[in-house]
């Protein structure tokens, strides 16, 4: 079971991101999905994350401006970042975890993947 995540790069403050999660190995239409980030020198936080129904919840810091979405018939969860800051700037990784419901603690996820850098200039 493997995640592939990809869309990350290099943009400007006010631009905009869209990263994509793929999911290999195994569907996970029935899985709670999330997205991480890890900033240099930072704990790993909390970014975003969607029931497999479609229940989602966001971290303040991100609301309004970022929107998580599934498509479980193509077996993947992508996240559309827009009005980015440079304090985004971060390795984003996507995390699935084994039951319906999204939460926000990284410890409830089992799968993870390779994470994707994004970085913002002011």
């Amino acid at each position: 079971v493997q995640l592939q995540a990809s869309g990350g790069g290099l943009v400007q403050a006010e631009d905009y991101l869209r990263l994509s999660c793929r999911p290999s190995g195994h569907t996970f239409s029935t899985y709670a999905m999330g997205w991480f980030r890890q900033a240099p020198g930072k704990e790993r936080e909390f970014v975003a994350a969607i029931s497999w129904s479609g229940g989602i919840t966001y971290a303040d810091s991100v609301k309004g401006r970022f929107t998580i979405s599934r498509d479980n018939a193509k077996n993947t969860v992508d996240l559309q970042m827009n009005s980015l800051k440079p304090e985004d700037t971060a390795v984003y990784y996507c995390a699935g975890r084994r039951y319906t419901v999204a939460t926000s603690s990284l410890y409830d996820y089992e799968y993870w993947g390779q994470g994707t850098q994004v970085t913002v200039s002011s």
